[in-house]
């Protein structure tokens, strides 16, 4: 049983369709015609609609559009009479569930209402098992099964359904906007405006008149009024990216935005009020920037409500292999290839490759080779890997086999923190190095077996600070 609205412009006629409804205890609210109907449709959440065809002021079509407005998995059935069967026919061909030609059989009436609340109840909690499987998985578009980006795709799902600010971090092309994306999609404000900036795209006049608009007259150039990026992410999200590059003054009109949601254009008086939900993303440390005065502190813990961070490619490796799947499709299908596989060889040459550029940079190898390539195979020459960046047979060791693992577990403390332990070794190693070699940095990745990305990498992570000569 359901809740049914019945529409028929005629009381006789609607006292007998509810009369026999209710014999299978639906819930029955009646409408005198399309206005009311439309009226109800506004108001109440309805499990099914019957409504004739017919009526004085309208048509039974009128219905099923405010259906479709209001609620598109509510199921409507048409009762029309033998006279006009092909305008039931296109009542069907226009999304109507199922019609029923009157005089009716009272059977027929009651299974065609049956099948058509069972309908409407089924597409709600489709719709609703996927909004779920959304919120639990994060994205479908971050591709990776990874430790690192599964526990990437948790966060996105936890922050999501929130309206929490966010401060996304990671190196350049590690895919923050695609991040920033997958939280508005999986958001309630999904169907509201995305709308993304770089920051470091624009002057800081410019950037200032990007986000909060400005007056006609406001300045040299300003010929009409033009809304800011705030505005045009009203009830939606607004993704600002390489905020870091901000200047002063913009995070000054930034922080008022959070605190009042007010904006206020350049050369106006009159603040205009926003809903906005600010997803911003940075390659830098923002917090150290803080400190160092370079960045507002108040405005970075107002952002850094729920941080996350990217990992960068070399620390989820083993996702290549699919990434590599993904951008092949993609490329035949935006670039009009012919479908192509990468060989062995060359996915082992990606496997060892460190990837300063990232996600990006694999894209963009991906895009070259599949041009430039003439066969069906995307082999190692394909690639334009340098050979001191990728790992290569005459390699320093990873591991220099003078090292006895048994004697250096003796020195660990039997409570120490691993990880605590670990990084204090790797810190100590590459002082060492840096020290020796009088900070000769690509000295120092030879003799570590590390790619210069991947060294200046790990000074960034232990603050490790270079040797000068």
């Amino acid at each position: 049983m359901g809740r049914i609205l019945v529409v028929d412009d005629e009381p006789s006629m609607r006292r007998i369709l509810v009369s026999n409804l209710r014999q299978e205890q639906h819930e029955l609210v009646e409408a005198n015609g399309v206005g009311d109907a439309r009226r109800l449709l506004a108001e109440c959440r309805f499990d099914a609609v019957i409504t004739d065809q017919k009526m004085g002021d309208g048509e039974g079509l009128e219905v099923l559009a405010a259906v479709h407005d209001n609620d598109p998995a509510l199921s409507v059935v048409f009762l029309t009479a033998f006279a006009t069967i092909e305008l039931a026919v296109e009542s069907m061909r226009r999304g109507a569930f199922d019609f029923v030609t009157k005089p009716f059989v009272t059977e027929a009436l009651l299974a065609s209402a049956a099948r058509a609340v069972e309908h409407t109840l089924l597409l709600r909690e489709n719709e609703r098992l996927r909004d779920t499987v959304l919120r639990l998985e994060g994205s479908s578009e971050i591709t990776g099964r990874s430790a690192a980006i599964r526990r990437l795709r948790e966060q996105i799902a936890r922050v999501a359904p929130t309206n929490a600010t966010v401060l996304i971090a990671g190196e350049t092309g590690t895919g923050k906007e695609l991040v920033a994306r997958a939280i508005h999609h999986s958001s309630p404000r999904s169907s509201k405006p995305f709308v993304a900036v770089n920051c470091a795209a624009f002057t800081e006049t410019l950037l200032e008149s990007e986000l909060f608009g400005h007056e006609r007259g406001a300045f040299t150039g300003a010929s009409h009024a033009r809304e800011g990026l705030f505005e045009a992410a009203h009830e939606g999200s607004l993704f600002l990216d390489e905020a870091g590059e901000m200047s002063m003054a913009a995070q000054a009109k930034l922080l008022r935005v959070l605190t009042d949601g007010l904006v206020l254009r350049i050369g106006s008086t009159k603040p205009r009020q926003v809903d906005v939900r600010l997803i911003v993303a940075t390659h830098r440390d923002l917090r150290q920037r803080a400190q160092e005065g370079l960045f507002r502190e108040d405005l970075y813990y107002r952002l850094a409500v729920v941080p996350l961070s990217v990992p960068a490619l070399r620390e989820h490796l083993e996702d290549i292999p699919e990434l590599c799947t993904l951008f092949l499709s993609q490329a035949a299908r935006d670039l009009k290839v012919s479908p192509r596989k990468i060989s062995a060889d060359a996915m082992r040459a990606l496997m060892n490759y460190d990837f300063p550029g990232n996600i990006r940079e694999l894209r963009n190898l991906i895009e070259r080779a599949c041009i430039l390539s003439t066969g069906e195979e995307i082999t190692a020459e394909n690639f334009p890997v340098p050979a001191s960046v990728s790992a290569s047979s005459d390699a320093v060791p990873r591991t220099p086999t003078a090292l006895n693992p048994d004697h250096l577990a003796e020195l660990i403390p039997e409570t120490s923190d691993l990880r605590e332990f670990l990084a204090a070794v790797e810190t100590a190693i590459i002082q060492r190095s840096l020290k020796m070699t009088g900070g000769a940095q690509a000295e120092v990745a030879r003799r570590l077996g590390l790619s210069r990305s991947h060294l200046s990498y790990k000074l960034a992570k232990h603050r490790i600070k270079s040797v000068t000569r």
